[in-house]
């Protein structure tokens, strides 16, 4: 990124003459096929296909570029892949550096999506993976296999908000399979609270779907990759199929000139809840990494340079299926959605049996019932006479 405050490149990243053409904003251009109107503008373009000329649709479109550019801006990457979500985005990443024999090692607190990928579809493939405890710091170097080639971090992790010690995880596998490529699931940071390229990561991916879009109304996913990677990345992305429609890419790259103010939102609006709730007598435990006995609290700090509004907290009992009900069913400010991310506030809980059965190796810690939330733009105080209204409900 330029030596210029987050906010202004948020506002400015991908916005060069070429993609804006007099207007403000990139412009949004359609397009399967892009004309050459002579041999040799055909054959400049054949040259180029890869670095950001107009070739064909699937290369991509003046407004695709405009956001790629932006994402390595943003994400001190040397070349940023676009996928039609989240999902997407760590399957085929992962793909483009495995084959058959190949060991993945990926935390068992990442998105349920990913597990899956690994368990149903690289198994099919002949490419196995071992699952490692987010809070295992440099022990990782233990779980490392001769032929592990990808190395899948999330955090915080899916659900129960646990922080990598990145720089002691990177440091050990560096260490003990120099070659293995580091990948983070970044959503959460939206990849800007933590810089994933600046503490030795390969590969930064997210579901842009949520903190960049922003607006809960598109779906996309982005991998920024280092040098390193980004050849690679790039043309196993393009031989997959892998795209976004104009349209999303050009909400993905409007989603960013907001994302600096509506972050410090999320994360003021986010703390001041979860302060609440560690206080409330009926939950045993909040998971906010801003919070002081939050796993990984001390590594947030020094890593992250805010937070987001996802975060969960646990009730002190299991609530069961009239009392959940009863509990959910009534909010009036809080929407029962998956995803998260953007301007509304969100509730989903998790029992813990459930929990084990989503989590490959590792047995959840508690026994009460597991509420996550997404708090949105909406005022705090209405938030809070909502979540308390909830609390008398299952009293």
């Amino acid at each position: 990124m330029s030596n210029k405050q987050l906010d202004t490149v948020l506002v400015n990243a991908g916005r060069s003459k070429r993609f804006t053409q007099g207007s403000v904003n990139s412009v949004i251009q359609r397009a399967s096929s892009l004309v050459f109107d002579t041999v040799e503008a055909k054959k400049h373009a054949t040259r180029n296909r890869a670095k950001g000329e107009l070739f064909y649709g699937r290369r991509g479109t003046l407004t695709h570029f405009s956001l790629q550019e932006a994402m390595c801006e943003l994400e001190g990457g040397a070349g940023c892949a676009l996928f039609p979500c989240g999902a997407a985005a760590v399957a085929n990443t992962i793909l483009a550096f495995v084959e058959q024999g190949d060991h993945v090692l990926m935390t068992n607190s990442a998105y349920e999506p990913s597990q899956d990928f690994s368990t149903k579809i690289l198994k099919k493939l002949g490419v196995t993976t071992g699952w490692f405890d987010p809070m295992i710091g440099a022990g990782i170097a233990d779980l490392i296999q001769p032929n592990t080639k990808v190395v899948f971090l999330e955090s915080p992790g899916s659900i129960t908000l646990e922080v990598h010690d990145v720089p002691a995880i990177v440091s050990a596998v560096r260490r003990v399979a120099p070659d293995a490529i580091i990948m983070i699931d970044n959503t959460w940071a939206a990849g800007v609270l933590f810089k994933a390229l600046e503490f030795d990561i390969d590969i930064s991916i997210q579901a842009a779907t949520k903190y960049l879009i922003g607006h809960s109304d598109g779906m996309i996913g982005t991998a920024v990759a280092n040098a390193r990677c980004w050849d690679q990345l790039r043309e196993n992305a393009y031989l997959m199929g892998q795209m976004v429609d104009a349209d999303t890419a050009y909400m993905t790259s409007r989603g960013l000139r907001t994302l600096g103010v509506r972050l410090r939102q999320h994360h003021e609006s986010s703390v001041k809840i979860a302060e609440w709730l560690a206080q409330h007598p009926q939950v045993a435990r909040v998971n906010h990494p801003a919070l002081p006995g939050s796993k990984g609290h001390e590594f947030w700090k020094r890593d992250f340079t805010g937070s987001s509004g996802l975060f969960s907290f646990i009730l002190k009992k299991r609530l069961n299926d009239n009392e959940l009900a009863a509990y959910l069913d009534n909010f009036t400010l809080f929407s029962m959605a998956y995803s998260w991310g953007g301007y509304e506030s969100l509730i989903l809980p998790t029992q813990p049996e459930q929990l084990a059965v989503i989590r490959p190796d590792g047995k959840p810690d508690f026994n009460g019932t597991l509420i996550r939330l997404h708090i949105g733009l909406e005022n705090v105080d209405d938030l809070l006479q909502d979540l308390s209204a909830g609390f008398e409900r299952i009293v």
